[in-house]
């Protein structure tokens, strides 16, 4: 696994009125600090890919819908450089993945309707300075292939 990814199995806990999923708590191993809550959504088959933070982590979590997530270490002097990551999200296995800064990062929606994402990065947007740095999903040197 890339290093400084991390997973956390979640539990959903149902009962007669529906269900209830505990995402992150400040106590868990996984929580640095609060920046902001978000969620987003793609199409079935739609790519959001590829982008890294420098400033940021992010923990994504697949509340509707199947994603493949996709992540590529790229850090300089990192042990894992050049090393691939695949995960499946879905509600029906949920687990949250912790995005470290400096990794790139993007999903596809693997399911037959619109599939939603929750994302808990480390900090809030600032839109007059965006912590975001963007590659093509398909034009890129990154050994990952979208299409599949």
């Amino acid at each position: 696994m890339i290093d400084g990814v991390k997973i956390k199995k979640l539990k959903i806990i149902p009962d007669d009125r529906g269900k209830l999923m505990e995402i992150m708590r400040c106590d868990d191993e996984v929580f640095e600090k609060f920046g902001q809550a978000y969620f987003t959504t793609a199409l079935p088959g739609a790519v959001k890919a590829w982008h890294y933070h420098k400033k940021q982590d992010d923990h994504f979590v697949c509340v509707a819908g199947k994603i493949r997530l996709g992540l590529y270490d790229a850090r300089e002097g990192s042990k894992t450089k050049g090393e691939v990551n695949e995960f499946i999200l879905s509600l029906e296995d949920p687990f949250l993945v912790k995005i470290p800064k400096g990794v790139y990062h993007g999903f596809k929606s693997v399911s037959g309707g619109e599939s939603m994402i929750i994302n808990i990065p480390t900090m809030a947007y600032n839109p007059k300075e965006p912590d975001e740095y963007r590659l093509d999903a398909f034009d890129n040197d990154i050994p990952y292939d979208w299409r599949k």
